[in-house]
């Protein structure tokens, strides 16, 4: 019995001993890992904010008509370039039937006063050449004669503004005229197209819309993450996507004071100079995109962000180090 405990026992010491052996034998068979490393290099590392926005003339003006009419002609076509003054299209004026009836009944009642005075006039001044009345009540009624010839003169000329939107043939309201020099950028009516006078209760009809192109301006939207980075002065450099191969510079002039919701985030407003020349041929409404740099740092050490790691709790960033070998 107490040799067969013997034997149990050195045959489980010999599989141990054999066990320790295969073990270290596949462990020491067994390839060691290798990781990819990179050395540090030196950089120059920019810190950008991107603007997204659209290339606009500084100023737009738009011309509209100080009468209501119907577009007869127009002379000009969009992209002209115009001097102030320049003739860009005629209204012929449809008149109101009660305002024309009305100015009519006026030219008349004038009439009939201007007759009456005429009457008194002549009667008075033979009167006043005989000595019969003094000269203080004949220039009374030279006066009320005046202004009665005044009056038919006035009823007159509403008549023709009503029938045909000017005195005379001047045409001064029914010719639409380039009020600043500059390029048509628009013309959002036809011929035939009915038209309304600008005036305190509407707007009116807008004929043409007018801006120097020579001054444009970059305005896009800066996300609320950004803007408290941004001063005034700082230069963007912007690339249009319709003009491959040329960055355009300009400086920042205005950052909105208040944001407003887009798809649910907060944008700002920015509006910078633009630097062109007359070979550049920008549009206006070019979308276009502004980088602005925030900081810069030349020849500095460097990784790739993407070796970068977070600590699971702290959130701060490491990397790992290789120290020795494997």
């Amino acid at each position: 019995m107490k040799k067969t405990l013997i034997y149990v026992g050195l045959g489980v010491l010999a599989i141990a001993v054999l066990f320790a052996i295969s073990k270290t034998y596949s462990s020491n068979k067994k390839e060691k890992k290798t990781f990819k490393t990179e050395q540090l290099i030196k950089n120059n590392i920019v810190n950008k904010v991107v603007a997204t926005g659209k290339i606009i003339p500084e100023e737009e003006v738009e011309i509209k008509p100080q009468i209501s009419g119907i577009i007869s002609k127009i002379h000009l076509k969009e992209g002209a370039i115009v001097k102030k003054g320049d003739l860009i299209a005629q209204i012929r004026v449809v008149p109101n039937e009660q305002s024309l009836n009305n100015s009519r009944g006026r030219v008349s009642s004038a009439n009939i006063q201007l007759t009456n005075a005429e009457v008194s006039f002549n009667r008075n001044k033979a009167l006043y050449d005989k000595g019969v009345i003094s000269r203080s009540e004949f220039e009374a009624i030279e006066l009320t004669h005046n202004q009665a010839k005044q009056d038919l003169r006035n009823a007159q000329n509403d008549f023709q503004i009503i029938k045909r939107g000017s005195v005379g043939g001047g045409g001064a309201n029914t010719n639409i005229r380039a009020t600043v020099s500059g390029t048509i950028l628009e013309i959002p009516v036809e011929e035939g197209d009915q038209v309304i006078e600008s005036s305190n209760f509407g707007a009116g009809t807008t004929i043409a819309i007018i801006a120097d192109m020579t001054k444009m301006i970059f305005e896009g939207q800066v996300d609320e993450a950004e803007v408290g980075k941004l001063k005034l002065g700082m230069e963007l450099d912007i690339t249009v996507g319709a003009i491959e191969g040329e960055n355009f510079l300009a400086k920042l002039n205005f950052i909105a004071p208040k944001g407003l919701e887009e798809n649910g985030a907060i944008q700002f407003k920015i509006e910078a100079d633009l630097e062109t020349d007359k070979e550049s041929n920008v549009r206006a409404n070019y979308s276009g995109n502004a980088s602005i740099v925030i900081e810069k740092r030349d020849s500095v050490l460097s990784i790739r962000e993407a070796l970068l790691q977070y600590d699971k709790k702290t959130k701060k960033p490491y990397v790992e180090i290789e120290k020795e070998e494997g």
